[in-house]
């Protein structure tokens, strides 16, 4: 199967899952509204695109993720092991379609990896959440889509800034990272299809 991946902007943001269509829980602080079409505007003006929209090659969604820097997310601050670090880009959620496809995460995951390091962030940032061994994928990956597994996130390279209870903040640094060239997203999904998908098996001649 190919795939395909976009930024994240106010106009893909209508082939995103409908419950982002509205949604400003991070956006915004508790007892406080925000404007999401005024957020949109200045943070597409300021950052450009603010996450990533992964489709198939027949245009069906996969997923999404959020991610932009911390200060797009004042929610952030009020959260158990926050606030995020000031020179950080923080990945706030993802919303994967398909229990039976978990790559669409690693997919989404590297392209903000990507993405952050090219502009310039010093490090990725996310809340993760200490599971209990034994824990369904389903779980883990589609029940909470604004907090990713330790283990999962340890797999990438993230260390704990600080937890409380079973809540962490992670950081990935970037210092010892090297740049990511020309056509990331396509690199990305290249990566991802020779990380997850079989090979197809050798045909006799």
């Amino acid at each position: 199967m190919s795939t395909r991946i976009a930024g994240l902007t106010g106009a893909t943001l209508e082939t995103a899952p409908t419950v982002c269509h509205e949604c400003t829980w991070w956006q915004s602080r508790s007892g406080r509204r925000v404007d999401k079409q005024r957020w949109i505007q200045g943070t597409e003006e300021e950052w450009g695109s603010w996450g990533t929209v992964y489709y198939d090659d027949d245009g069906r969604l996969l997923g999404s993720m959020q991610y932009g820097p911390s200060g797009l997310f004042p929610r952030a601050a009020e959260l158990p092991a926050g606030p995020p670090s000031d020179d950080a880009v923080l990945v706030t959620c993802a919303y994967l379609t398909d229990p039976s496809k978990p790559w669409v995460m690693q997919s989404l995951f590297l392209t903000a990896i990507g993405e952050a390091r090219d502009r310039g962030a010093r490090g990725l940032e996310a809340f993760a959440y200490r599971y209990d061994d034994g824990a369904p994928a389903f779980d883990r990956f589609h029940v909470h889509k604004t907090i990713f597994p330790r283990d999962f996130l340890s797999d990438f390279g993230f260390v704990t800034v600080r937890m409380s209870g079973r809540v962490e903040l992670v950081r990935l640094e970037f210092g010892g990272l090297q740049p990511v060239g020309e056509g990331t997203r396509e690199k990305v999904l290249r990566v991802v299809r020779d990380a997850f998908v079989p090979a197809p098996a050798p045909q006799r001649p």
